[in-house]
Parts: structure tokens; C-alpha cells; sequence
């Protein structure tokens, strides 16, 4: 059974803690099935201003209202699934302190102040991360809550949001000490003083953060007649591994830009997923502090959101979801300061079916089949546990350290050979076949590896796959990384470089003719999927390249026309392919044996 039963939007439904009735509920949930979405995600969040007193939360009358929404969302045929939890990140009035976030000087000083109990408990406790312990009795309160009966949805953990700087647990210092041999407690005051002690540190956190509350998460909401969705960036782990522990991985746009998306499409190609959502439109034009409302909220142009819904799905989403719609009375004007606005009073109301029908159909056509990449890269995740904070310019609100990857793009010179993202624990599940790296459904011509740090998991895994004949293109020779060096890591270094299959060309590691060749013209954002007669081919207008946080005002507006020819190789067949865009399109094109279908893809379709 899959997550959604069909690629429609869906909106994140922002219930401020206030009055909820159920005629409200029953109107709102109408609107959006009549404007083409195809769920809900509610969202608690904090009281607004002279707003009167709602119910309590986790009361009995807000699980009712909840129940409601539920049963009245199923007979629309809308999804609904639930926010885990308070705010971003978990936390709440009932995490003690014993339960309560960690640092390596005692409790975290980080506080929750904007939930649902924000009049009642202004400060509340982050839930600790590191404690699978903890988790489990946060997650039993919130079973009792939620309807989880009956019908399944998704439990969606939003962005990490936890202070991470110093992030710390019981037993941490034994188990550091045990795994590197060294004491990590000297370093922890300066840490960035000393780059590969960082680097240990970060590994262990990461495997904590993944055994103790990612995998945890998933498995109780399987558990729970539930899947998972899970926003991964901002948590301290290789943020590969970290999505495929959930049942949907979940982006960010524009906090974010869009490329950033190919990390949680990547890792669910490589763990068999088949939805990858992405949190869309958030902060479309720029960061405007609470209360809000956000910039240019009410003024959004239709134009803008469809090229940023191209860019997304041309970077490997397959369902939006829309961020967001507040909760609002017939005629209400309450507002969520970091989104666009969702609503019959939207600047982009009367286009609504148009634009969430759009979506759905390109959704529809990149959920057929199956992923199709030609390679493999490296996610440099080394390097980047190796690096400190970001420079200051290069900060945003959501954006402080190097490992959150950010700034991350495919090599420019792999466009042609549609690349995915790879870390070292899939390295390891991989089998090699006439020369193919195989992972689940995925073949891979050859592996591409551009760091400049590779520690000894991922350098021994790619030494075993060279040795059953995988093709690795090595763009430069990686150094260890962490505190204590090993004699025998050069020795590994120099085995692996001399085998003839390990190469620093790529058309000395590949064998297949890239996808696309002899490029004239731009280079736009594409993904593909493989089915039964050829390749599916989504590719977004070239001006989404650009896009970047914040998205000027009106983008779309100066969007021209912009043509491309390019020689696709595919099923053995090499063949000459021109596209138009058109101002403000995108295409949809299919390679198959029977020949090539290019379809404009617009709102007009």
C-alpha cells in the first residue's frame, strides 16, 4: 500500500490555537476538493493575537475536532495527515526536562515560545533527539491524540530545528571513546579549534540521530497504522541515509533552492521510495519575521508559483505540497507569516484548478515507471563535516553549517548523464553486474567521486565494487578524514587508484553514450523516469536555473522563449531532438522505441 492514492497537491492547514468548529472545517475542506487539491496536513501552531481561548492541546475536544476532520476529509476523497508534534521542532509541555534536548553543558537552553500552549506555557522544552527513550513517551501522548485509526495517513516531522551546536547525551563520551579511541570532552569547548575531532563528533551524532530518533519515528508510525514524511535537512546526519529511514522524504522550496530537492529524490530512488513531497512555496519572496504576513502575501503571481512547482518537479518531486493555507471562518483573514496564501481570498484563487490540475499531471507522468540516473556521485559528506559555519553572507534563516548542503550542486559536467546523489552505507548494499553498480532497481554506468575527504566505510566499499569490475571515475585522490590518522588508509588510497577501471575521465569510466549530448542551447533542470518503452523526461524552462532564495518579485514576467537541440541516446537509439520553450513552458517528453513525443507543458493544457 502507498502513502497517497494519487498525485494531487496537498496544503499544509495551519490551526492557529483558537476557537475550531466544525462548519468552519466542513468549508475549508470543501473549497479545496473543488479547487483540485488532494489533501491536508494539519499543522498546530501558536495563538494568534486577541484571538479567544481554543481548546486545550491534547484535550479530548481538540481530538474531536481532529476525529472530524478525519472522517470528513475521507468522504471527499481528501488525504489527511497530521504534524507529529509541536512546532519545529518536537517539544511541548509534556517533555520534562529529563526528556529535554541536550547539550554538553546540561539541558539545552533552546525553547519552544510559539505553540498551541504559547498563553498557558510560554516556554517549553525541545524534545531530546538523541533518546529513543524519550521519543517513545512523546510519541505514546501523541497516539492517544491522533485518529489513528481506521484509515492511514502520513505523520510528518517537519525540520530538524534543534539546536545543534554542542549536541550532547547520556553515555556520549564512553560511546565517542569506544568508537575513535580518544576522549572527545578536552575538544568540546572549542570545537571548532580542531577540525577532525568536529568531524568525529559529528559522525557519532549522526548515527544516534538516525538510531534513536529517525528510525524510531518510522517504524512506530508503521507501527501505528501510519507512514512517515520527513523533512531531513537541518539534522546533523548524512542526510542521504537520514531520508531513506522514512516511508516519504520530504524537501524544501525556497528556503532552499530547488536543486537541493535531488538529495531527498536520490535517496529515495536508491531505498525504493515512490513519493518524494517537498514543502513549496515558502517564503516565495523572502523571510518576514512573525507575525507576518510574509512578502507579497496576497499579491503572489500565478506565473511565479508555476515556475517554481517546474523547478521542483524537475528535480526529482513528485508531489507538492503547498505551504500553505491558514486555518480560517468563511471569509477570515487570518494569515501564516512564512508562506504564500492559501485561500478563496488568494491573489491566484481563480486560477487554483488550473495550477493544481497542472501539477498533478506532471506528478502523474514523473510517478510512472521508475527512477532512471546513468551514474552515481559522491555526496561530499566528509568535507562538509569537516568544514565550520557557513560565511556570513552566505547564511539564510534556515542555513548556518556546511552539512546542510545548501549550496550543493551536480557537477556541471554530468548533466548529459543524469546523475543521483550517493553516500557510503548504500556503497556498501551494492552488487556489481557486467560492470553495473546495481542498487535495488537502479544501474549505474560508473560512480563519480570528487572529494576531498573519504573515510574509510565509503573508501573500502568502493574498493569492493572495483574489485567486481564497477567503473569509478576519481576526480581527485581523497584524504582521511577525523582526528586520528590511520598508516593504512594511503595504503587503501593507492589500491584503489590502481585498478584499470578506476579512471579520472569520465569517458574513460563510462560506457554508455550520455542521455543527452551535443548540447546546443540552455541546459535546463530534468528528470527522468524509465517504464516499460522508453524514458520519461520532465524538463522545467530554463529560467527555473536561476531560481534562488529569494525569488524576485515577478520572475516569471521576463521568461522568453528559448530553444535547444540535443542528441539523446536511449534503448540502443541515438537520435537529433529540438525544443522550443515557449515563454513561461516547460516539456514533457517521452523517448520510446516508437519515436518521440515532446508535449508542451503550460496551464493551458
Amino acid at each position: 500500500m502507498e502513502p497517497y492514492s494519487d498525485s494531487r497537491p496537498l496544503t499544509r492547514w495551519w490551526w492557529f490555537s483558537g476557537p475550531i468548529n466544525e462548519k468552519d472545517i466542513d468549508f475549508q475542506l470543501s473549497w479545496l476538493k473543488n479547487n483540485g487539491f488532494g489533501g491536508v496536513e494539519i499543522a498546530w501552531v501558536y495563538p494568534l493575537p486577541e484571538s479567544p481561548e481554543g481548546p486545550a492541546w491534547l484535550s479530548r475536544g481538540l481530538s474531536d475536532k481532529v476525529r472530524h476532520t478525519k472522517e470528513q476529509a475521507g468522504s471527499l476523497g481528501l488525504a489527511c495527515d497530521f504534524t507529529f508534534g509541536t512546532l519545529w521542532p518536537f517539544g511541548g509541555s509534556m517533555v520534562g526536562e529529563e526528556d529535554a534536548s541536550k547539550d554538553f553543558c546540561g539541558t539545552s537552553k533552546q525553547r519552544i515560545k510559539k505553540s498551541w500552549e504559547a498563553r498557558t506555557c510560554p516556554e517549553t522544552f525541545v524534545l531530546d533527539h538523541m533518546n529513543e527513550g524519550a521519543f517513545l513517551r512523546y510519541a505514546e501522548n501523541m497516539g492517544n491524540f491522533l485518529p489513528l485509526d481506521g484509515k492511514k495517513q502520513c505523520l510528518f516531522c517537519d525540520s530538524f530545528e534543534v539546536a545543534t551546536e554542542g549536541l550532547w547525551a547520556k553515555g556520549f563520551e564512553n560511546d565517542f571513546k569506544s568508537a575513535f579511541g580518544y576522549d572527545i570532552v578536552p575538544f568540546m569547548d572549542d570545537l571548532d579549534s580542531s577540525p577532525g575531532a568536529r568531524y568525529d563528533y559529528r559522525k557519532l551524532v549522526s548515527k544516534m540521530l538516525l538510531e534513536n530518533f529517525f528510525s524510531p519515528f518510522a517504524r512506530w508510525c508503521r507501527e501505528h497504522n501510519s507512514f512517515s514524511r520527513v523533512q531531513i535537512h537541518g539534522a546533523p546526519v548524512d542526510i542521504i541515509e537520514g531520508y531513506a529511514t522514512c516511508d516519504v522524504p520530504e524537501s524544501e522550496a525556497v528556503l532552499f533552492d530547488p536543486h537541493f530537492s535531488q538529495l531527498a529524490a536520490s535517496s529515495a530512488a536508491l531505498s525504493g521510495k515512490k513519493y518524494v513531497t517537498a514543502e513549496t512555496f515558502t517564503c516565495l519572496y523572502g523571510w518576514k519575521g512573525w507575525p507576518g504576513p510574509g512578502q507579497y502575501q496576497r499579491e503572489e503571481k500565478t506565473g511565479d508559483l508555476k515556475l517554481l512547482a517546474d523547478a521542483m518537479l524537475a528535480n526529482g518531486i513528485n508531489k507538492i505540497i503547498w505551504h500553505g493555507m491558514p486555518y480560517n471562518p468563511e471569509g477570515g483573514k487570518n494569515a501564516f507569516y512564512a508562506s504564500v496564501h492559501v485561500g478563496p481570498d488568494a491573489s491566484f484563487a481563480d486560477d487554483l484548478p488550473a495550477l493544481n490540475g497542472y501539477m498533478e499531471k506532471i506528478s502523474s507522468f514523473l510517478l510512472e515507471g521508475k527512477p532512471y540516473f546513468q551514474c552515481a556521485v559522491m555526496l561530499p559528506v566528509e568535507d562538509a563535516w569537516m568544514e565550520g559555519e557557513l560565511e556570513d553572507k552566505l547564511r539564510r534563516p534556515s542555513a548556518k553549517y556546511h552539512w546542510e548542503f545548501h549550496y550543493q550542486r551536480m557537477p556541471e559536467e554530468l548533466w548529459g548523464h543524469r546523475p543521483c546523489w550517493i553516500t557510503a552505507p548504500f556503497l556498501k548494499k551494492a552488487e556489481v553486474r557486467d560492470g553495473f553498480t546495481v542498487i535495488g532497481d537502479l544501474e549505474f554506468d560508473f560512480i563519480y567521486v570528487d572529494c576531498q575527504y573519504l573515510d574509510f566505510e565509503g573508501l573500502n566499499a568502493l574498493i569492493s565494487l572495483v574489485q567486481k569490475g564497477a567503473r569509478i571515475c576519481l576526480k581527485q585522490v581523497p584524504e582521511q578524514p577525523g582526528f586520528i590518522a590511520s598508516p593504512a588508509y594511503e595504503k587503501a588510497i593507492s589500491k584503489l587508484a590502481s585498478f584499470e577501471n578506476v579512471s579520472d575521465s569520465i569517458k574513460k569510466s563510462s560506457v554508455l553514450p550520455p542521455l543527452f549530448s551535443k548540447t546546443n542551447g540552455p541546459k535546463p533542470e530534468y528528470w527522468c523516469r524509465k517504464t516499460l518503452d522508453g524514458i520519461n523526461i520532465f524538463m522545467a524552462n530554463p529560467a527555473t536555473r536561476a531560481i534562488s532564495y529569494p525569488m524576485p518579485y515577478g520572475l516569471s514576467d521576463g521568461t522568453t522563449e528559448a530553444k535547444m537541440e540535443f542528441d539523446a541516446a536511449f534503448l540502443g537509439q541515438e537520435k537529433n531532438v529540438g525544443i522550443n520553450f515557449k515563454k513561461g513552458s516547460s516539456i514533457m517528453l517521452r523517448l520510446s522505441r516508437g519515436g518521440i513525443i515532446c508535449e508542451e507543458a503550460h496551464l493551458l493544457n
